[in-house]
């Protein structure tokens, strides 16, 4: 399949496998950066401020690591450096990974049989211009009651521990007790196709 951008270069700044399998399967090719940022040492009250927050402080990391290293030249090619973030709320709360495993037993345990919002933000930075445009969107889950069983083999898998509120909507193990989605899956797991089209249109 021909690729979509090949005029200019995308640089995908995280590493989630979901992310990454997201944007290829829009038709992008794309290089991988990984921002090392102390995600809580950042706090916003509001989730879509906290998504987007963080997603610029990724976007932020990375063009000071191209610069250091020198690989930001003046007569570059275009290019978009794609960050993101994603977090859960529950009851008002807003979950980040969980950071123990009773942690993530209790994140997953609250999901059984009831709902939980996911806010997920998408920046796209054009790192000739400078120019930087974001956004967030919303999804809601409802789940089905999920038994004590499969929460073990969840927390035993080790998964819950790299997603968002320790929610994983694609897993196997999770799927068959997702009741509904509303909005979109991809912006569960963590990259909207619509949002993320509409930002590299506006940053090109």
């Amino acid at each position: 399949m021909a690729s979509k951008n090949p005029s200019y270069r995308i640089i995908l700044g995280s590493s989630s496998k979901a992310r990454k399998q997201i944007l290829a399967e829009m038709g992008y090719e794309f290089t991988i950066m990984t921002a090392d940022i102390d995600e809580k040492s950042i706090r916003r009250e509001k989730p879509e401020d906290l998504v987007v927050t963080l997603a610029e402080a990724k976007a932020d990391a990375i063009v000071q690591r191209l610069l250091n290293d020198g690989q930001l030249e003046a007569d570059a090619s275009t290019t978009l450096l794609i960050t993101a973030d994603t977090v859960v709320v529950y009851r008002g709360i807003i979950r980040e990974k969980p950071t123990s495993e009773k942690e993530a037993r209790e994140f997953v345990k609250g999901y059984s049989g009831s709902h939980a919002a996911v806010v997920g933000s998408v920046v796209v930075t054009n790192l000739v211009t400078g120019k930087r445009y974001g956004g967030w969107e919303g999804a809601e889950v409802y789940f089905l009651e999920i038994p004590d069983e499969v929460i073990d083999n969840l927390i035993d898998d080790g998964v819950t521990f790299n997603v968002a509120g320790g929610l994983m909507l694609e897993h196997p193990l999770t799927l068959p007790f997702v009741d509904a989605v509303v909005g979109s899956a991809d912006t569960v797991m963590g990259l909207s196709k619509a949002l993320t089209e509409k930002l590299i249109m506006e940053a090109l």
